[in-house]
């Protein structure tokens, strides 16, 4: 439940913000010719959450909770705000490539995102081996190298550690080890820094040379990507604690939302939990790595940087994912016992997307988290001239229960690459090529030449049966024309270098991997994996519910027309020709 001090900030936030003066601290926003009042947007991805999520969140499901609502804040949110229950994620549907749609405007084939763990025909492996296990190797200048590319927690100096082992501060920039950086052959065989690996800017860019402040916080250190192209100097103020680190290396915080009081102590609240595993094994431990980033949050709206050590303006943008959601959706707790008001398992309950005890936990938090945020704004004086955006870079598949078929965990199947095996895909370390597989098979062949015969032989292994006697459960291959309408052409320059060869895409509810820890997964193309919510806020704003269909990459151009920039200069909205969101007029 929504406790007493919050109701009241919230009453404050939606009734008489008008009345508060703003701070005297430095906003930044002379700097921003705002529209329709707007200074600052502050941008909330929650990973995993579907539109039918905020349906039902915000009106309730019959016999559940009493059939009342369960997510207050985002519900008054909505009532000034423009519902877009048709917004679609980026294809494939991973965190990064969802990411950066958002920030962008444009999708993987403009932006070369494909997922956090990819491959590049053209680039050189790492100096030195990654945490991940990808191997280091030569690169030889002047010349097509090729290696798989790694932009997660594999590229920190220690990511055991929650700072990812930063000799300073808190997990940032300089938390990155650039000798585990893929390289550039053209240039010197310098490492390619994830801000560079995106081919194209970001909003945090325009906005900071208009001037402006911009801050963001997410779960990699790997992404500060959302800088754009140049030396990371795009971003003033990034936060991205590792959320892969080992829980036993948790640092209890003195400073943490008054909402949460359990994870400032000397011990994250889930005990039971094998204190080597990371905040995404665990329903509790996981709100604790969140609320790093919602303080963070907290501080930037009261003229702080993110840790509160000094003075800064009020980010034109700013903001931060949530993991709870996702987690929520996703896990099978592995250890007891179970904490009261949880389940073992986490997802839903029906196809009409009733949360589990677990998951239902995770999106009260996340609400409430939100309305701290709300309260603040309100408080400081800056509700009325922040647009506030929520969405998810990710959907979460399936929503059905009864779907999910773990592959080879439930049926001792193949996936796409042990169909391929080493004819076709040699190991994927060793040789630095290789396949990504989660709900989604996307595969980087040895030889590009091989292709048709590499799909000829998931086609026999894999006939159009029903799921149950699918051994593979594929639902369509794409190659060939279908890849190159789907991301482009695949190949050394003048082709795209990162389009895979082939992308499979799987039956609903398959999800690969050989264990049973999750009961749903993304970064595939089913209607659960790319349908998200997305929400526009702000006072000044009529209710309204947008049904045609309308893309995450709206938002960026969207974020630059608020805050009275144009939104061609995004070079994937002039490519793409990507379009402000609908409703909205700023």
């Amino acid at each position: 439940m929504l406790s007493k001090r919050l109701m009241t900030a919230l009453a404050a936030a939606l009734l008489v913000t008008a009345s508060i003066a703003p701070r005297a601290s430095a906003t930044g926003s002379e700097h921003i010719n705002g529209r329709n009042g707007i200074r600052h947007v502050l941008l909330i991805s929650i990973d995993g959450m579907h539109a039918i999520d905020y349906l039902n969140c915000t009106q309730g499901i019959s016999g559940f909770n009493g059939g009342k609502p369960f997510c207050p804040t985002i519900a008054a949110l909505g009532r000034t705000g423009v519902n877009y229950v048709a917004a679609s994620t980026s294809r494939p549907s991973d965190s990064f490539p969802g990411l950066m749609a958002i920030v962008t405007g444009g999708s993987p084939r403009t932006v070369g995102a494909y997922y956090d763990v990819a491959y590049d025909r053209v680039l050189a492996p790492p100096q030195h081996d990654t945490g991940n296990g990808l191997l280091h190797g030569s690169c030889i200048a002047n010349q097509n190298n090729g290696t798989r590319t790694e932009y997660e927690e594999g590229i920190d100096i220690n990511q055991n550690l929650l700072n990812g082992g930063a000799p300073s501060g808190d997990g940032g920039l300089n938390s990155i080890d650039p000798t585990r950086l893929p390289r550039d052959p053209f240039k010197n065989c310098a490492p390619v820094f994830p801000y560079n690996f995106v081919r194209t800017n970001t909003i945090f860019g325009v906005v900071h040379a208009a001037g402006g402040y911009v801050a963001w916080a997410d779960k990699h250190p790997a992404y500060v990507a959302v800088a754009g192209p140049g030396d990371g100097s795009d971003l003033d103020d990034f936060y991205g604690p590792e959320i892969n680190s080992q829980i036993q290396n948790y640092i209890p915080q003195s400073t943490m939302p008054a909402d949460v009081p359990q994870c400032a102590a000397a011990t994250l609240p889930d005990s039971a939990e094998d204190p080597t595993d990371d905040y995404t094994g665990s329903f509790q431990n996981i709100q604790c790595y969140d609320s790093l980033k919602v303080q963070g949050i907290l501080n930037q709206i009261d003229g702080k940087t993110h840790d509160g050590s000094a003075g800064a303006p009020v980010p034109n943008i700013f903001g931060m994912n949530f993991q709870a959601v996702s987690v929520g959706q996703k896990l099978v707790y592995q250890y007891s016992p179970i904490a009261p008001g949880y389940s073992k398992a986490g997802g839903y309950l029906d196809s009409t997307g009733t949360p589990s005890p677990s998951l239902f936990q995770e999106i009260r938090f996340v609400d409430n988290s939100i309305g701290l945020m709300v309260a603040e704004l309100a408080r400081t004086g800056h509700l009325d001239d922040t647009l506030i955006i929520i969405s998810a870079k990710h959907g979460q598949s399936p929503i059905d229960i009864n779907r999910v078929l773990r592959i080879p965990a439930d049926n001792g199947g193949n996936s796409p690459s042990g169909i391929l095996g080493g004819a076709y895909l040699p190991d994927s370390e060793i040789n630095q090529i290789g396949p990504t597989e989660d709900d989604v098979s996307l595969l980087w062949l040895k030889d590009s030449a091989d292709t048709a015969a590499a799909v000829q032989a998931l086609e026999m292994a894999s006939p159009a049966l029903p799921a149950s006697a699918n051994i593979s459960a594929i639902g369509e291959i794409y190659s060939g024309p279908g890849i190159v309408a789907l991301f482009g052409t695949p190949g050394l320059p003048p082709n795209d270098p990162r389009v895979p060869d082939i992308a499979v895409e799987t039956n609903v509810g398959v999800i690969y991997t050989g264990k049973k820890k999750k009961v749903a997964e993304h970064g595939g193309f089913a209607h659960d994996d790319t349908n998200v919510m997305l929400l526009v806020s702000n006072p000044k704003l009529k209710a309204a519910t947008i049904t045609s269909p309308v893309q995450t990459a709206q938002i960026a151009p969207t974020i630059l027309a608020a805050l009275g920039l144009d939104p061609d200069a995004l070079q994937a909205v002039r490519k793409e020709g990507t379009q402000v969101l609908p409703g909205p007029k700023f």
